[in-house]
């Protein structure tokens, strides 16, 4: 399923049209993506919760050319799904 995809379903579920389910799916994304930012999880019950773990600085190795490289430390996304979901997709 495509994001246009997911539109036409919401605008169908809500009974609203195309562009007022793509303006409300904009708006979540853009909260959720602040939310994260700032560091702070996104929980939806019976769906999952958003996070933002942080990976260490760590050593790898170019598969070119062998060759060891220093990976800095980053901050990540992560979903964790909910029961709910779970259960759906099971």
């Amino acid at each position: 399923m495509k994001k246009t995809d997911l539109i036409d379903a919401m605008a169908e579920a809500a009974d609203i049209s195309r562009l007022a389910a793509g303006r409300a799916l904009d708006g979540m994304l853009e909260a959720i993506t602040s939310a994260m930012q700032d560091g702070e999880p996104v929980s939806i019950v019976g769906f999952g919760t958003f996070t933002v773990r942080d990976r260490a600085a760590r050593t790898g190795r170019n598969p070119k050319t062998g060759d060891t490289i220093e990976i800095p430390a980053s901050r990540t996304p992560a979903f964790k799904a909910g029961k709910a979901l779970k259960d759906a997709v099971n």
